[in-house]
Protein backbone atom coordinates (compact mmCIF):
# COMPACT_ATOMS: atom_id res chain seq x y z
CA UNK A 1 0.00 0.00 0.00
CA UNK A 2 1.30 3.74 -0.84
CA UNK A 3 2.36 5.58 1.71
CA UNK A 4 2.76 8.91 2.41
CA UNK A 5 6.23 10.52 1.04
CA UNK A 6 6.22 8.13 -1.54
CA UNK A 7 6.96 5.05 0.81
CA UNK A 8 5.40 1.67 0.89
CA UNK A 9 4.21 -0.02 4.40
CA UNK A 10 4.69 -3.41 4.39
CA UNK A 11 1.84 -6.10 4.08
CA UNK A 12 2.22 -8.63 6.58
CA UNK A 13 1.10 -11.27 4.03
CA UNK A 14 3.77 -10.49 1.33
CA UNK A 15 6.71 -12.60 1.98
CA UNK A 16 8.93 -10.24 -0.55
CA UNK A 17 8.30 -7.09 1.75
CA UNK A 18 8.62 -8.65 5.15
CA UNK A 19 11.60 -10.39 4.15
CA UNK A 20 13.04 -6.86 2.88
CA UNK A 21 11.16 -4.77 6.13
CA UNK A 22 13.86 -7.44 8.40
CA UNK A 23 16.98 -5.32 6.89
CA UNK A 24 14.89 -1.72 6.17
CA UNK A 25 12.22 -1.62 8.80
CA UNK A 26 8.97 -1.22 8.80
CA UNK A 27 8.67 1.21 6.01
CA UNK A 28 9.84 0.59 2.38
CA UNK A 29 10.73 3.34 -0.38
CA UNK A 30 8.75 3.29 -3.46
CA UNK A 31 11.51 2.39 -5.39
CA UNK A 32 12.54 -0.81 -3.67
CA UNK A 33 9.10 -2.18 -3.29
CA UNK A 34 8.60 -1.46 -7.19
CA UNK A 35 11.58 -3.79 -7.51
CA UNK A 36 10.59 -5.93 -5.31
CA UNK A 37 7.30 -6.15 -7.05
CA UNK A 38 9.25 -7.14 -10.67
CA UNK A 39 10.53 -9.93 -8.79
CA UNK A 40 7.69 -11.26 -7.47
CA UNK A 41 5.95 -10.78 -11.43
CA UNK A 42 8.95 -12.22 -13.37
CA UNK A 43 11.25 -14.40 -11.04
CA UNK A 44 10.43 -18.17 -12.05
CA UNK A 45 12.40 -19.98 -9.70
CA UNK A 46 11.32 -19.37 -6.36
CA UNK A 47 14.96 -20.79 -4.60
CA UNK A 48 17.02 -17.51 -5.87
CA UNK A 49 14.07 -15.19 -4.29
CA UNK A 50 16.45 -14.81 -0.93
CA UNK A 51 19.27 -13.59 -3.18
CA UNK A 52 17.49 -11.17 -5.64
CA UNK A 53 15.42 -9.64 -2.44
CA UNK A 54 18.23 -9.18 -0.36
CA UNK A 55 20.50 -7.52 -3.11
CA UNK A 56 17.24 -4.70 -3.17
CA UNK A 57 16.72 -4.55 0.42
CA UNK A 58 20.70 -3.87 0.93
CA UNK A 59 20.67 -1.67 -2.54
CA UNK A 60 23.22 -3.13 -4.35
CA UNK A 61 20.29 -3.18 -6.66
CA UNK A 62 18.71 -0.20 -7.39
CA UNK A 63 17.44 -0.14 -11.43
CA UNK A 64 15.74 -1.97 -13.68
CA UNK A 65 18.57 -2.01 -15.82
CA UNK A 66 20.39 -3.91 -13.08
CA UNK A 67 17.43 -6.19 -12.09
CA UNK A 68 16.97 -6.90 -15.90
CA UNK A 69 20.90 -8.55 -15.96
CA UNK A 70 20.50 -9.92 -12.39
CA UNK A 71 17.38 -12.64 -13.84
CA UNK A 72 18.93 -13.00 -17.27
CA UNK A 73 22.22 -13.70 -15.02
CA UNK A 74 20.12 -16.10 -12.46
CA UNK A 75 18.34 -17.84 -15.64
CA UNK A 76 21.09 -18.41 -17.67
CA UNK A 77 22.81 -19.91 -14.61
CA UNK A 78 20.29 -22.52 -12.55
CA UNK A 79 22.79 -24.41 -10.99
CA UNK A 80 23.52 -23.81 -7.08
CA UNK A 81 25.82 -21.90 -5.72
CA UNK A 82 26.09 -18.81 -7.18
CA UNK A 83 29.25 -17.13 -7.94
CA UNK A 84 29.09 -13.78 -5.93
CA UNK A 85 31.54 -12.12 -7.47
CA UNK A 86 30.58 -13.05 -11.11
CA UNK A 87 27.16 -12.05 -10.47
CA UNK A 88 28.17 -8.56 -9.24
CA UNK A 89 30.03 -7.79 -11.95
CA UNK A 90 27.41 -9.40 -14.71
CA UNK A 91 24.67 -7.14 -12.66
CA UNK A 92 26.72 -3.89 -12.67
CA UNK A 93 26.64 -3.69 -8.83
CA UNK A 94 28.50 -1.39 -7.33
CA UNK A 95 29.02 0.52 -10.44
CA UNK A 96 28.80 4.42 -10.40
CA UNK A 97 28.21 6.54 -13.89
CA UNK A 98 28.93 10.25 -13.26
CA UNK A 99 27.14 13.20 -14.96
CA UNK A 100 30.31 14.00 -16.45
CA UNK A 101 30.80 10.35 -17.81
CA UNK A 102 27.55 10.84 -19.57
CA UNK A 103 28.08 14.14 -21.08
CA UNK A 104 31.56 13.25 -22.68
CA UNK A 105 29.51 9.93 -24.33
CA UNK A 106 26.82 12.00 -25.61
CA UNK A 107 29.11 14.70 -26.69
CA UNK A 108 31.41 12.04 -28.98
CA UNK A 109 27.83 10.69 -30.38
CA UNK A 110 26.90 14.09 -31.55
CA UNK A 111 30.31 14.93 -32.84
CA UNK A 112 30.45 11.97 -34.80
CA UNK A 113 26.98 12.26 -36.61
CA UNK A 114 27.44 16.01 -36.41
CA UNK A 115 27.18 16.48 -40.38
CA UNK A 116 24.11 15.17 -40.53
CA UNK A 117 22.31 16.64 -37.12
CA UNK A 118 23.00 19.92 -39.13
CA UNK A 119 21.61 18.94 -42.03
CA UNK A 120 18.64 17.10 -40.81
CA UNK A 121 18.02 18.68 -37.75
CA UNK A 122 15.60 17.63 -35.34
CA UNK A 123 14.05 15.11 -38.31
CA UNK A 124 17.69 13.18 -37.17
CA UNK A 125 16.94 10.05 -35.34
CA UNK A 126 17.94 10.91 -32.04
CA UNK A 127 17.68 7.11 -30.54
CA UNK A 128 20.88 6.36 -32.76
CA UNK A 129 22.67 9.16 -30.30
CA UNK A 130 21.04 7.38 -27.39
CA UNK A 131 22.08 3.70 -28.60
CA UNK A 132 26.32 5.06 -28.92
CA UNK A 133 25.78 6.62 -25.52
CA UNK A 134 24.35 3.70 -23.68
CA UNK A 135 26.96 1.62 -25.62
CA UNK A 136 29.62 3.21 -23.70
CA UNK A 137 28.28 3.31 -20.11
CA UNK A 138 26.11 0.26 -19.83
CA UNK A 139 24.71 1.12 -16.51
CA UNK A 140 23.89 4.53 -16.93
CA UNK A 141 19.84 5.47 -16.50
CA UNK A 142 18.28 5.40 -19.94
CA UNK A 143 16.34 9.01 -18.86
CA UNK A 144 19.69 10.85 -17.90
CA UNK A 145 21.12 9.97 -21.23
CA UNK A 146 17.72 11.07 -23.42
CA UNK A 147 17.84 14.37 -20.57
CA UNK A 148 21.58 15.15 -22.09
CA UNK A 149 21.02 14.19 -25.63
CA UNK A 150 18.16 16.67 -25.89
CA UNK A 151 20.20 19.66 -24.14
CA UNK A 152 23.62 19.22 -26.26
CA UNK A 153 21.19 18.85 -29.47
CA UNK A 154 19.47 22.02 -27.83
CA UNK A 155 22.28 23.55 -27.78
CA UNK A 156 23.62 22.98 -31.14
CA UNK A 157 20.75 23.32 -33.41
CA UNK A 158 18.57 25.56 -31.21
CA UNK A 159 14.75 25.63 -30.65
CA UNK A 160 12.82 24.08 -33.20
CA UNK A 161 11.61 25.81 -36.19
CA UNK A 162 8.32 25.33 -37.78
CA UNK A 163 10.45 23.25 -40.65
CA UNK A 164 11.41 20.84 -37.86
CA UNK A 165 8.03 20.89 -36.47
CA UNK A 166 6.91 19.59 -40.24
CA UNK A 167 6.70 15.91 -40.49
CA UNK A 168 9.08 13.83 -42.80
CA UNK A 169 7.47 13.39 -46.31
CA UNK A 170 8.05 9.98 -47.38
CA UNK A 171 8.81 9.31 -50.65
CA UNK A 172 7.39 6.12 -51.90
CA UNK A 173 9.80 3.58 -53.75
CA UNK A 174 10.42 3.56 -57.10
CA UNK A 175 8.98 0.10 -58.53
CA UNK A 176 11.87 -2.32 -58.74
CA UNK A 177 11.25 -4.90 -61.63
CA UNK A 178 14.15 -7.06 -60.67
CA UNK A 179 13.99 -9.11 -57.96
CA UNK A 180 15.15 -7.86 -54.22
CA UNK A 181 17.96 -9.43 -52.66
CA UNK A 182 17.55 -12.34 -50.84
CA UNK A 183 14.15 -13.34 -52.31
CA UNK A 184 13.23 -16.04 -54.47
CA UNK A 185 10.95 -15.99 -57.79
CA UNK A 186 8.81 -18.47 -58.40
CA UNK A 187 6.88 -19.41 -61.61
CA UNK A 188 3.08 -19.58 -61.15
CA UNK A 189 0.83 -20.34 -64.53
CA UNK A 190 4.05 -19.33 -66.78
CA UNK A 191 4.31 -15.94 -64.32
CA UNK A 192 6.81 -14.90 -61.89
CA UNK A 193 6.05 -14.31 -58.41
CA UNK A 194 8.46 -13.21 -55.86
CA UNK A 195 8.56 -15.03 -52.65
CA UNK A 196 8.56 -12.14 -50.05
CA UNK A 197 8.83 -14.18 -46.62
CA UNK A 198 11.71 -15.96 -45.74
CA UNK A 199 11.21 -19.21 -43.82
CA UNK A 200 11.93 -17.36 -40.44
CA UNK A 201 9.10 -14.98 -41.42
CA UNK A 202 6.66 -17.65 -42.29
CA UNK A 203 7.95 -19.08 -38.68
CA UNK A 204 6.15 -16.78 -36.71
CA UNK A 205 5.00 -16.57 -33.41
CA UNK A 206 6.38 -18.56 -30.36
CA UNK A 207 8.72 -20.02 -32.94
CA UNK A 208 10.94 -17.24 -33.25
CA UNK A 209 11.47 -17.24 -29.12
CA UNK A 210 12.45 -21.23 -29.14
CA UNK A 211 16.07 -21.45 -27.34
CA UNK A 212 19.16 -21.99 -28.72
CA UNK A 213 20.89 -25.58 -29.23
CA UNK A 214 21.66 -26.65 -25.32
CA UNK A 215 19.80 -23.74 -23.89
CA UNK A 216 16.42 -25.73 -22.77
CA UNK A 217 17.06 -24.42 -19.31
CA UNK A 218 15.62 -20.96 -19.75
CA UNK A 219 12.64 -22.17 -21.05
CA UNK A 220 9.56 -21.32 -18.29
CA UNK A 221 8.79 -24.42 -16.33
CA UNK A 222 12.11 -26.59 -17.49
CA UNK A 223 13.01 -28.67 -15.04
CA UNK A 224 16.67 -28.90 -13.21
CA UNK A 225 19.02 -31.45 -11.67
CA UNK A 226 21.83 -31.15 -10.18
CA UNK A 227 22.93 -33.15 -13.12
CA UNK A 228 20.96 -30.89 -16.33
CA UNK A 229 23.98 -29.04 -16.83
CA UNK A 230 26.50 -31.85 -17.35
CA UNK A 231 24.00 -33.75 -19.62
CA UNK A 232 23.24 -30.52 -21.89
CA UNK A 233 27.23 -29.96 -21.95
CA UNK A 234 27.40 -33.63 -23.35
CA UNK A 235 24.43 -32.84 -25.54
CA UNK A 236 25.99 -30.03 -27.31
CA UNK A 237 29.46 -31.98 -27.43
CA UNK A 238 27.47 -34.04 -29.96
CA UNK A 239 24.93 -31.17 -31.71
CA UNK A 240 28.09 -28.66 -31.72
CA UNK A 241 25.06 -26.31 -31.47
CA UNK A 242 23.75 -27.79 -34.88
CA UNK A 243 19.56 -27.38 -34.47
CA UNK A 244 18.17 -30.70 -34.85
CA UNK A 245 14.51 -31.43 -34.94
CA UNK A 246 11.77 -35.25 -36.01
CA UNK A 247 8.93 -35.84 -37.38
CA UNK A 248 7.73 -39.20 -35.78
CA UNK A 249 4.26 -40.25 -37.07
CA UNK A 250 3.24 -43.24 -35.64
CA UNK A 251 2.69 -45.98 -39.02
CA UNK A 252 -0.75 -46.48 -38.62
CA UNK A 253 -2.47 -44.79 -41.30
CA UNK A 254 -2.21 -42.23 -44.28
CA UNK A 255 -1.11 -39.13 -43.42
CA UNK A 256 -3.43 -36.19 -43.08
CA UNK A 257 -3.22 -32.31 -43.24
CA UNK A 258 -2.14 -31.89 -39.81
CA UNK A 259 0.48 -34.18 -40.53
CA UNK A 260 1.48 -31.73 -43.57
CA UNK A 261 1.79 -28.47 -40.92
CA UNK A 262 3.88 -31.02 -38.59
CA UNK A 263 6.41 -31.77 -41.64
CA UNK A 264 6.82 -27.97 -42.82
CA UNK A 265 7.44 -26.96 -39.36
CA UNK A 266 9.72 -29.74 -38.18
CA UNK A 267 11.83 -29.59 -41.68
CA UNK A 268 11.56 -26.11 -42.08
CA UNK A 269 12.35 -24.87 -39.01
CA UNK A 270 15.35 -27.25 -38.95
CA UNK A 271 16.06 -25.77 -42.54
CA UNK A 272 16.04 -21.69 -41.87
CA UNK A 273 18.68 -22.72 -38.25
CA UNK A 274 21.39 -24.64 -40.02
CA UNK A 275 19.73 -27.59 -38.61
CA UNK A 276 18.62 -31.24 -39.36
CA UNK A 277 15.47 -33.26 -39.51
CA UNK A 278 15.36 -36.81 -38.58
CA UNK A 279 12.01 -38.71 -39.64
CA UNK A 280 11.18 -41.16 -37.09
CA UNK A 281 8.29 -43.68 -37.36
CA UNK A 282 7.06 -44.11 -33.60
CA UNK A 283 5.83 -47.94 -33.96
CA UNK A 284 5.08 -48.92 -30.77
CA UNK A 285 1.54 -50.88 -31.51
CA UNK A 286 2.56 -53.71 -33.80
CA UNK A 287 -1.24 -54.69 -34.39
CA UNK A 288 -1.98 -51.53 -36.27
CA UNK A 289 1.15 -50.96 -38.52
CA UNK A 290 1.77 -52.17 -41.85
CA UNK A 291 4.61 -52.29 -44.10
CA UNK A 292 2.84 -49.52 -46.58
CA UNK A 293 2.19 -46.95 -44.03
CA UNK A 294 5.93 -46.87 -43.76
CA UNK A 295 6.67 -46.59 -47.33
CA UNK A 296 3.95 -44.03 -47.41
CA UNK A 297 5.10 -41.81 -45.23
CA UNK A 298 7.95 -41.52 -46.61
CA UNK A 299 6.99 -41.06 -50.35
CA UNK A 300 4.22 -37.95 -48.65
CA UNK A 301 7.47 -36.33 -47.02
CA UNK A 302 9.58 -36.24 -50.31
CA UNK A 303 6.59 -35.34 -51.66
CA UNK A 304 6.65 -32.20 -49.97
CA UNK A 305 9.72 -31.43 -50.95
CA UNK A 306 12.02 -32.91 -47.95
CA UNK A 307 14.89 -35.22 -47.34
CA UNK A 308 15.19 -36.59 -44.01
CA UNK A 309 18.92 -36.35 -42.42
CA UNK A 310 18.16 -39.83 -41.04
CA UNK A 311 15.78 -42.25 -41.26
CA UNK A 312 14.79 -43.86 -37.81
CA UNK A 313 12.46 -46.22 -35.33
CA UNK A 314 11.34 -46.05 -32.29
CA UNK A 315 11.88 -50.04 -32.15
CA UNK A 316 15.38 -49.30 -32.60
CA UNK A 317 15.64 -48.38 -28.99
CA UNK A 318 13.61 -50.57 -27.60
CA UNK A 319 16.81 -52.22 -25.38
CA UNK A 320 17.68 -48.85 -24.51
CA UNK A 321 14.19 -48.33 -23.07
CA UNK A 322 13.52 -51.67 -21.44
CA UNK A 323 17.03 -50.44 -19.26
CA UNK A 324 15.86 -47.01 -18.42
CA UNK A 325 12.37 -48.60 -17.12
CA UNK A 326 14.10 -51.18 -15.47
CA UNK A 327 16.03 -48.04 -13.91
CA UNK A 328 13.25 -46.46 -12.99
CA UNK A 329 11.94 -49.35 -11.19
CA UNK A 330 14.62 -49.84 -8.96
CA UNK A 331 15.26 -46.35 -8.27
CA UNK A 332 11.22 -45.76 -7.02
CA UNK A 333 10.29 -43.67 -9.84
CA UNK A 334 7.93 -46.41 -11.62
CA UNK A 335 5.97 -49.31 -10.14
CA UNK A 336 4.81 -52.35 -11.75
CA UNK A 337 3.36 -55.90 -11.81
CA UNK A 338 5.97 -58.11 -11.77
CA UNK A 339 8.28 -55.95 -14.84
CA UNK A 340 10.40 -59.36 -14.90
CA UNK A 341 7.67 -61.87 -15.42
CA UNK A 342 6.01 -59.41 -17.60
CA UNK A 343 8.65 -59.72 -19.92
CA UNK A 344 8.78 -63.43 -19.48
CA UNK A 345 5.41 -63.51 -20.77
CA UNK A 346 4.05 -64.84 -17.61
CA UNK A 347 0.66 -62.58 -17.73
CA UNK A 348 -1.93 -62.16 -20.47
CA UNK A 349 -2.58 -58.83 -22.37
CA UNK A 350 -3.95 -56.27 -19.83
CA UNK A 351 -2.89 -57.87 -16.79
CA UNK A 352 0.22 -56.27 -15.91
CA UNK A 353 1.50 -52.33 -16.86
CA UNK A 354 4.19 -50.47 -15.75
CA UNK A 355 3.16 -47.16 -14.83
CA UNK A 356 5.58 -43.91 -13.85
CA UNK A 357 5.23 -42.00 -10.63
CA UNK A 358 4.13 -38.84 -11.87
CA UNK A 359 1.26 -36.31 -13.07
CA UNK A 360 1.33 -35.02 -16.26
CA UNK A 361 0.54 -31.56 -17.37
CA UNK A 362 -2.92 -32.50 -19.06
CA UNK A 363 -3.12 -33.72 -15.14
CA UNK A 364 -2.76 -37.65 -16.11
CA UNK A 365 -1.68 -39.48 -13.10
CA UNK A 366 0.97 -42.62 -13.21
CA UNK A 367 0.75 -42.85 -17.00
CA UNK A 368 1.56 -46.01 -18.25
CA UNK A 369 4.52 -46.95 -19.55
CA UNK A 370 4.99 -50.26 -20.72
CA UNK A 371 2.03 -52.90 -21.14
CA UNK A 372 1.96 -56.46 -22.71
CA UNK A 373 0.93 -57.14 -26.02
CA UNK A 374 1.30 -60.48 -27.73
CA UNK A 375 1.58 -59.33 -31.40
CA UNK A 376 4.80 -59.96 -33.43
CA UNK A 377 6.74 -56.56 -34.19
CA UNK A 378 7.71 -55.82 -37.96
CA UNK A 379 10.96 -55.51 -37.20
CA UNK A 380 11.76 -57.03 -33.93
CA UNK A 381 10.04 -59.80 -34.44
CA UNK A 382 8.58 -61.56 -31.41
CA UNK A 383 11.70 -60.69 -29.20
CA UNK A 384 9.36 -58.78 -27.04
CA UNK A 385 5.91 -59.31 -25.59
CA UNK A 386 6.00 -56.17 -24.05
CA UNK A 387 5.84 -52.66 -25.55
CA UNK A 388 6.47 -48.73 -24.22
CA UNK A 389 4.02 -46.44 -24.55
CA UNK A 390 3.86 -43.07 -26.51
CA UNK A 391 4.07 -40.80 -23.29
CA UNK A 392 7.17 -42.98 -22.17
CA UNK A 393 9.25 -43.66 -25.93
CA UNK A 394 8.71 -40.17 -27.39
CA UNK A 395 10.89 -38.13 -25.04
CA UNK A 396 13.81 -41.22 -24.37
CA UNK A 397 13.83 -41.41 -28.18
CA UNK A 398 14.55 -37.40 -28.58
CA UNK A 399 16.94 -37.61 -25.82
CA UNK A 400 18.76 -40.25 -27.59
CA UNK A 401 18.81 -38.76 -30.80
CA UNK A 402 19.89 -36.05 -28.85
CA UNK A 403 17.19 -33.84 -30.58
CA UNK A 404 17.14 -30.30 -29.50
CA UNK A 405 13.65 -28.89 -30.36
CA UNK A 406 11.02 -31.09 -29.85
CA UNK A 407 8.02 -29.35 -31.62
CA UNK A 408 4.67 -30.54 -31.46
CA UNK A 409 1.47 -28.83 -32.59
CA UNK A 410 -0.11 -26.81 -29.92
CA UNK A 411 3.71 -25.40 -28.73
CA UNK A 412 3.91 -23.66 -32.04
CA UNK A 413 0.48 -22.14 -33.09
CA UNK A 414 0.87 -18.59 -33.52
Amino acid sequence: MAGAGGTMAADESDPLRLFAQGILGPVIDKTVGTLLYNVASRLKDSKRLGHLVEYIATKKIITDLQLNAALEYLKSHPVDPINTADFDRECGIGMVVTPEQIEEAVEAAICKHRTRLLSERYHFNMGVLMGEARSKLKWADGKIIKNEVDLQVLNLLGPKTEADLEKKSKNPKARNTEPEQGKSVVVENGEPHQETKSLMEQLRGEALKFHKPGENYKTDGYVVTPNTMNLLKKHLEVTDGQVRTRFPPEPNGILHIGHAKAINFNFGFAKANGGICFLRYDDTNPEKEEEKYFTGILDIVQWLGYTPYAVTHASDYFDELYALAVDLVKRGHAYICHQKDMRKGKFGEGEATLRMKMVMEDGKMDPVAYRIKYTPHHRSGDKWCIYPTYDYTHCLCDSLENITHSLCTKEFQA
